[in-house]
């Protein structure tokens, strides 16, 4: 669909967010009786470009550039956590709220991948980008992506710890958004995005799994240097939050990884990992 109906899509995915579910965080026990599963990616398609679907969301991840500290499983960083971590997240909101998710015609969760220059972008009311340390934003990047929030788009950018990752994506993001024009906050606590569907009253570190389980329970991955975790982000002129930075903290693993150990699952994806996730997906969608 051409960009023109951008707002058409917007509109859209309002109608369907605003039917929620408001749970109390204790709430999720109902729907994880049992141990998260984990699902086959086997059974589940990979790319899906330019593919909006009826009247649902689609999880929508930002292929990017990125440079040569490390790089995530089959190529970029961009990919860490990559399909798991989509695909439960989009089962978890299906189940928690009444948003109606993309599947395929067996029902399985079907989802996105988009450069910032690709047409389909226009297609997704929320992106999400992760391990973004060495993020790189080409002139024509940063302008497309601008040009996607100010029209009403969400941004989500997950995993990335210590100063120098932090600092990384500073300069790069100043690319889309001068600092001085729109500048980075700390999302106060009383902010709607920490209250929509489930209350959240502190900022939560989440490591990854594996830090985690080597570490005997640590949840900071750089030490002192990413002690505390930050939830910041950019306001449009009319005061709409338009893109969330998750800092020294990874809700992509507390999805990802849902199903490898019971204790990580309790302790970060169930109370932690989802319930924030869905939070932010729930206010982009109808904001």
């Amino acid at each position: 669909m051409a960009n023109k109906h951008w707002w058409f899509r917007v509109g859209l995915f309002a109608c369907l967010a605003g039917m929620v579910i408001s749970l109390p965080m204790d709430a999720l026990s109902q729907y994880w009786g049992r141990r998260g599963r984990s699902r086959d990616p086997r059974e589940q398609p990979t790319y899906f470009w330019g593919e909006f679907g009826n009247e649902c969301f689609t999880f929508c991840r930002v292929e990017y550039q990125s440079g040569g500290r490390g790089f995530g499983r089959g190529g970029g960083r961009w990919q860490t956590d990559y399909p798991e971590s989509d695909q439960n997240f989009s089962q978890r909101l299906s189940e928690l709220t009444n948003i109606n998710v993309n599947r395929d015609e067996n029902g399985l969760v079907k989802h996105a991948i988009v450069k910032l220059t690709d047409e389909e972008l226009f297609h997704y009311p929320f992106v999400y980008m992760i391990e973004v340390g060495d993020l790189y934003f080409s002139q024509e990047e940063a302008m497309r992506l601008r040009e996607y929030l100010l029209k009403g788009g969400f941004l989500m950018v997950d995993d990335f710890w210590g100063s120098r990752d932090w600092e990384n994506f500073a300069f790069e993001f100043n690319k889309v958004f001068p600092e001085d024009e729109y500048p980075i906050i700390d999302i106060p606590l009383e902010h709607e995005i920490f209250h929509i569907v489930f209350e959240i009253d502190k900022i939560h570190q989440i490591p990854g799994i594996g830090h985690w389980a080597n570490s005997g329970g640590d949840t900071s991955e750089r030490g002192a240097d990413s002690a505390e975790a930050h939830i910041r982000g950019v306001f449009d002129q009319a005061g709409r939050l338009m893109a969330v930075f998750c800092h020294n903290t990874d809700l992509g693993d507390g999805w990802e990884e849902e199903a490898v150990n019971p204790q990580y699952f309790a302790e970060f994806s169930k109370t932690k990992a989802y319930p924030l996730g869905i939070n932010i997906v729930v206010y982009a969608l109808t904001h």
